[in-house]
């Protein structure tokens, strides 16, 4: 059954496990954030394909990624800021657009990745995403080792990194196979 979930159409692809911060100004996005803290859920990120993040509503992708707010704060400037991550990725039917300018779109879940090992013509991934990580830093540096092995983080985490394009990230983003999904990232490596 589709379920109904407000959307925060953006210029930037939220892949499943990556962090995300906004700042919020707009009064529909505002109340967004109200009604998703009051009610423990979170919101969906989808890519625009036509319009402006500002003002009008714009024409967002209908695949996109549930956005979990993980901390909040007040910017010197007075606004909202947040910090996301990624969760699940739908796949929006009928969109709906509120008075206050809010889309809530109708959303099937897509299935959760399997727990599938690297296969052997995807090791080249997992080893230039070690290198990545070795090299940046950051909070995947403190990743087990045994995570570098799986496809699907594999997969998600160099999507996250590499200097993609945002139109080759939504096709990752659609992409339901994690095995296909890094096939596809080979074929973007130089």
């Amino acid at each position: 059954m589709p379920q109904p979930l407000g959307l925060f159409p953006l210029h930037t692809v939220l892949v499943p496990g990556a962090a995300l911060g906004l700042r919020v100004f707009e009064p529909r996005y505002l109340d967004l954030v109200r009604d998703c803290t009051r009610a423990g859920r979170g919101f969906g990120v989808c890519l625009i394909i036509d319009g402006e993040e500002a003002g009008a509503p714009a024409s967002a992708a209908a695949y996109g990624t549930e956005a979990v707010i993980e901390d909040f704060d007040r910017g010197e400037d007075g606004l909202l800021t947040l910090q996301v991550r990624g969760t699940r990725r739908f796949h929006a039917h009928r969109v709906r657009v509120r008075d206050n300018g809010l889309q809530v779109a109708d959303v099937n879940w897509c299935d959760p990745d399997p727990d599938d090992p690297l296969r052997p013509e995807h090791g080249l991934l997992g080893k230039l995403l070690e290198q990545i990580v070795e090299q940046i830093g950051g909070e995947h540096a403190k990743a087990p080792h045994s995570r570098f092995d799986d496809a699907a983080w594999v997969g998600w985490r160099l999507a996250e990194l590499l200097p993609l394009e945002n139109a080759q990230r939504q096709v990752l983003l659609q992409t339901d196979d994690p095995h296909a999904r890094l096939d596809r990232l080979l074929a973007l490596l130089p």
